[in-house]
C-alpha cells in the first residue's frame, strides 16, 4: 500500500497540501498525565463491588473475582505511586523549558 502514497514516490513533489498532511507538522509530545489516581479509582470502584456483591448474596465466583480486581490494583497503585515519581525526571529530559514548583 506504501507504493500507492504519493508521499513515498521518489522524484516527484508533493502538492501543498499533501504536503501539510504527510509530515511537515511537528509531531505532539505524548500525554504523560499522573497516572495514580487512576490505579486508586480503578481500586476503588474493585472495592464498592466487592462489598455490594458480597452484601448482595452474588455467586461466589463473582466476588472472587472483585477480590481479585481489588489484590491486583495494590501493586498496580504502588507501581503507578513510583511511575509518578519519576515523571519530574522524564519531562526535564524530554522538555528542559518545563519546571515544576514542589
Amino acid at each position: 500500500m506504501t507504493d500507492l502514497s504519493p508521499a513515498t514516490q521518489t522524484g516527484h513533489t508533493l502538492p501543498a497540501a499533501l504536503a501539510v498532511v504527510t509530515g511537515t507538522k511537528p509531531r505532539p509530545a505524548p500525554l504523560d498525565p499522573p497516572m495514580v489516581p487512576f490505579a486508586l479509582t480503578g481500586a476503588a470502584a474493585f472495592a464498592v463491588a466487592l462489598l455490594s456483591t458480597w452484601l448482595g448474596g452474588a455467586p461466589d465466583s463473582i466476588v472472587q473475582i472483585c477480590l481479585a480486581g481489588l489484590l491486583w490494583g495494590i501493586p498496580g497503585t504502588l507501581t503507578m505511586v513510583v511511575h509518578d515519581r519519576n515523571r519530574k525526571r522524564r519531562r526535564a529530559l524530554t522538555h528542559p523549558e518545563f519546571h515544576t514548583t514542589d
